[in-house]
């Protein structure tokens, strides 16, 4: 399968290309930064699936989605979307494919398996709930699935985020779930939400209850209501202790 990425995020064009090199059978033949350099690189490049953001400037994945649609031999059409599972589910269409962001390997792979072409009807649909969709660039609860099935945890209920090796400890008020996701791309969508107090670790400064230093000198971070506590870098403590002064 041939594939054209889409999206005006270089990191994430970067990290769906970094996937797609692990699924049997499939090349990325090219990547565009908007709608309107996609439809050029669809014409020249011919793919046989375009992994399409949404939200994007000078060319919107809807309005491309439609052009392409309107060729005689349109590609599949997988949209990726930063809305959160709540406002995803108001407007699927079966027939189409969805990827959240960031996107995940197995979702990546469930997509793939259904991508289907587009008609006007499912077009129209999509562009409806979008346009009455609030617009936020950051998601508003982090999924994965578990033993339990798909979880959601609301952004605000999470204390830290703590990087192991290639997955995310995410820990909340009701316990923890892992994420294939990485601690940069994590900060980089939610700016100050979320403070960087190590290299592997980022933490919500609303639930932070203080400092400690141990007989070694290493400081840590006490959380209110749980018993974890997390080890601050020298690297990061002078902004970490400016930050606690705002609080």
């Amino acid at each position: 399968m041939r594939i054209l990425v889409c999206d005006d995020e270089a990191l994430a064009r970067e990290r769906l290309v970094r996937l797609l090199r692990d699924v049997p059978d499939c090349e990325v033949v090219g990547e565009a930064e908007n709608g309107r350099e996609a439809i050029d690189k669809v014409e020249l490049l011919e793919p046989d699936l375009v992994l399409l953001d949404i939200r994007m400037p000078v060319m919107d994945g809807i309005a491309c989605a439609e052009a392409l649609a309107q060729l005689d031999s349109p590609p599949a059409v997988i949209f990726i979307t930063a809305f959160d599972e709540h406002a995803l589910a108001a407007f699927q269409v079966e027939a189409v494919g969805y990827l959240l962001k960031p996107v995940r390997r197995e979702q990546l792979n469930e997509a793939l398996a259904r991508a289907a072409r587009l008609n006007r009807a499912q077009l129209q649909q999509i562009k409806e709930k979008v346009e009455t969709s609030p617009k936020s660039d950051a998601r508003q609860h982090i999924a994965a699935r578990t033993h339990r099935g798909m979880e959601l945890i609301p952004i605000n209920d999470i204390y830290y985020f703590l990087a192991d090796q290639k997955y995310i400890t995410v820990r909340h008020g009701r316990g923890e779930i892992l994420i294939d996701e990485t601690l940069k791309e994590l900060e980089e969508e939610f700016g100050d939400r979320f403070l960087r107090i190590h290299r592997n670790a980022l933490l919500a400064p609303q639930f932070l209850e203080g400092l400690e230093v141990n007989s070694a000198g290493q400081t840590f971070v006490r959380f209110k209501g749980i018993p974890e506590k997390l080890l601050v870098s020298r690297r990061h403590l002078s902004h970490l202790r400016e930050k606690i002064q705002t609080l």
